[in-house]
């Protein structure tokens, strides 16, 4: 008989010694290839190693995307890092405690039916043996693949998963330790700024070395591979200076200037497509029933990802070897894109994750590491700091598409839909670096560069990218997507929380609020009607009680409220939000109940602070948040120009988790976007009485509706 499978993830990184290791008496390694960027993930898998190894916590070491050392799990994204990660960490401890204790009961003489093991002590028949660990741990070999078939705790035996364990990432942040990437210092490290060539394909016209030189009002080197140029000094603002004065310095022909009316999402609806679709064939949809037809559509600006601190990067390169410091949310696939644009062999290129300030999504991590990258190799010896300014973050991340979702139903008699048809017009929602070092500035900008990525977008198998939950949970008899991929938009796109998810929600929250009201029935009610997954129904109802919903509560008063619904996904944790809203000339979000169904919850504060996090950035996209355009490109580049939600504007918010603690665990750090925006959406059609269908909501949005 074959044992189990194994978790992909450790299938994919079999070798024990990757996971797990004993390196000092009293001491666990733990290893993952998981990194930090500000979910909690690093503190819930700490959790998960601790409980399934019988150890303290404390004694926990724990070391995180290194591709010098750690598993390759790929890109920290998509709400997989407890869901995947943590159920490959959770098999492999089962089975390094099982080797232990099987060298034990051998040692010992006995059954390893007798043993267990107490904060890594092992017990026998529940008295210390006078082994431990660390004492067997030169006998088991833990440099060997693993082979599956080890059985990991039962969820009610566990001691550790399901408490509120302290962030183990929060005490150096909250007092004030080096531990981000801006904060790491390398011995006789020199700083840098990047000339950033305005777009592909640009080419240097002139540098106007002596000015560049003059502005320094210090020692600066001027570097140059083909059009990539970089500003080099020990003393960064003598580095700063420099950098400002090249936008006016460095001039570039082949700037193709993009039109301002970009900046409007409805411009993809002119805009060069690949189709698809997806799910029952539109050509059944006519046969489906001769019931009526009830359509509506949104859209949604470019988002930024707009972090609190710009992108930073380090590298050295010394005797054909490269060492990255890189807050990537990928160390291997941008190991995998350095190696390929710099022409090294990827063993010869190191990447180590530091912290840097959250980002959900792909920013400008990666292409400030390469930038880094690409000096040190210019520079051997030297070690290189790469800082981006906020103006260079705005102004050259990958940002969010625009995005145009048209929702249709055909309507049964009763009210109901029963066939459904989502529309979807969106940019690609990943452009992450690639093998040939493609989608790094930085290798557009040197000799040779790599060809422009070809269109294309996330597979379905994988949650799909702009169709990311454009299909609805709900049970209705024939559903379908339609995607149109834009293959050419006006500036870089790619991956932000979510993907598609935002926009689809909205989309199809805002119809089924309106077949609701035309069936007449309340919102709540009408959703219970039409879902046959009973998780599902238990979260929607959840919500409506935490919020003591009111079906007789009367629309276009100025305050509303309204309910969003959806499973990330389709697949990850099941939410339905609340939003009570206040409308005048502005909107103003006052609170928002969540209820939420993630399956079994190793770290309860980290789930919840993970949905919280979910609920302000969603509420901050649908009020406030649009890049804007210039004919140079992105015109957004400050705080003023890209307003995002602030402390004073903070609605309240309650979350509560409905949990299984038998059920597997389900991602929950993408899970609270799409139902936020969808209530917020739905609160303020109920305050006004006339639904906004384009987001964000601002305040002329709102003027328009109202003078309408």
């Amino acid at each position: 008989m074959n044992a189990p499978a194994l978790p992909a993830m450790l299938a994919d990184n079999p070798r024990l010694d990757r996971w797990v290791g004993f390196p000092a008496p009293g001491v666990v390694a733990v290893k993952t290839g998981r990194v930090e960027i500000g979910q909690g993930a690093l503190t819930a898998l700490l959790q998960i190693a601790a409980e399934e190894l019988d150890v303290a916590p404390s004694r926990i070491r724990l070391q995180s995307g290194d591709t010098s050392a750690t598993a390759n799990e790929g890109i920290t994204a998509g709400s997989l890092s407890v869901a995947m990660g943590g159920g490959a960490l959770r098999a492999a401890c089962a089975e390094v405690r099982a080797a232990f204790l099987a060298v034990a009961a051998e040692r010992l003489g006995c059954d390893a039916a007798a043993l267990s093991v107490s904060d890594g002590t092992i017990l026998k028949d529940g008295a210390a043996s006078g082994l431990d660990y660390w004492a067997l741990a030169g006998d088991v070999d833990l440099a060997r693949d693993a082979v599956g078939g080890v059985a990991a705790k039962q969820a009610g035996a566990y001691s550790l998963v399901g408490k509120s364990l302290p962030r183990v990432d929060l005490p150096g942040k909250l007092f004030g330790e080096a531990v981000f990437i801006h904060d790491v210092v390398l011995p006789g490290m020199l700083h840098a700024r990047v000339v950033r060539q305005p777009c592909r394909g640009a080419t240097i016209a002139a540098i106007d070395e002596a000015a560049l030189r003059r502005a320094a009002k210090g020692e600066i080197e001027i570097v140059r591979s083909g059009d990539f140029v970089a500003l080099v000094g020990a003393d960064e603002m003598a580095v700063e200076r420099a950098g400002l004065a090249a936008e006016t310095h460095v001039t570039w022909d082949g700037v193709e200037p993009i039109s301002p009316q970009a900046e409007d999402a409805k411009w993809v609806l002119q805009q060069p497509t690949v189709d698809n679709a997806y799910g029952a064939p539109e050509a059944e949809a006519s046969a489906a029933t001769s019931g009526q037809r009830v359509e509506a559509r949104i859209s949604r600006a470019h988002l930024a990802h707009a972090s609190i601190a710009p992108s930073c990067a380090l590298a050295s390169f010394q005797d054909g070897k490269l060492e990255v410091w890189s807050h990537s949310q990928g160390v291997f696939p941008l190991r995998a894109a350095i190696a390929g644009m710099l022409k090294l062999d990827p063993s010869a290129v190191t990447v180590r994750h530091v912290q840097g300030a959250g980002c959900y999504g792909h920013n400008g991590a990666d292409d400030v590491a390469g930038d880094a990258a690409a000096i040190a190799t210019l520079m051997p010896g030297k070690p290189i700091r790469v800082r981006w300014r906020r103006e260079e973050e705005f102004g050259f991340e990958p940002v969010s598409p625009s995005m145009v979702v048209n929702v249709k139903a055909i309507v049964g008699d009763d009210g109901k839909p029963v066939d459904w048809t989502t529309e979807i017009w969106s940019g690609r929602h990943s452009s992450r670096p690639g093998r040939s070092g493609g989608n790094l500035l930085a290798a557009e900008a040197l000799p040779n560069p790599p060809p422009a990525p070809a269109p294309g977008d996330l597979p379905e198998s994988a949650g799909g990218g702009g169709t990311r939950n454009g299909s609805p949970l709900y049970a209705i008899p024939q559903k379908r997507v339609v995607h149109h991929l834009i293959t050419e938009t006006p500036v870089r796109t790619s991956a932000l929380r979510g993907l598609g998810t935002m926009p689809n929600i909205f989309a199809i929250e805002t119809l089924i609020d309106e077949l609701a009201e035309r069936a007449g029935v309340d919102p709540v009610a009408y959703r219970l009607s039409i879902l046959d997954d009973e998780r599902a129904k238990a979260v929607v109802g959840h919500a409506a009680t935490m919020a003591a919903w009111d079906p007789a509560a009367p629309s276009g008063t100025g305050t509303g409220r309204g309910i969003g619904f959806a499973r990330y996904k389709n697949s990850a944790a099941y939410t339905a939000c609340v939003a009570e809203v206040e409308v005048e000339e502005e909107i103003r979000v006052l609170r928002i109940w969540c209820a939420t169904d993630t399956g079994l919850v190793v770290n309860p504060d980290g789930a919840i602070n993970q949905l919280e996090g979910g609920i302000v950035q969603s509420a901050s996209w649908v009020l406030k948040e649009q890049v804007r355009f210039s004919d140079t490109g992105i015109a957004s580049r400050d705080w003023d120009s890209y307003p995002v939600l602030r402390f004073t504007e903070m609605p309240e918010i309650f979350v509560e988790l409905v949990n299984d603690r038998q059920a597997p665990s389900l991602g929950v750090g993408e899970a609270t976007a799409g139902p936020t925006a969808a209530a917020i959406g739905n609160a303020v059609a109920h305050a006004l009485g006339v639904r906004l269908r384009d987001l964000p909501l601002t305040r002329e949005r709102v003027m328009e509706a109202l003078l309408a």
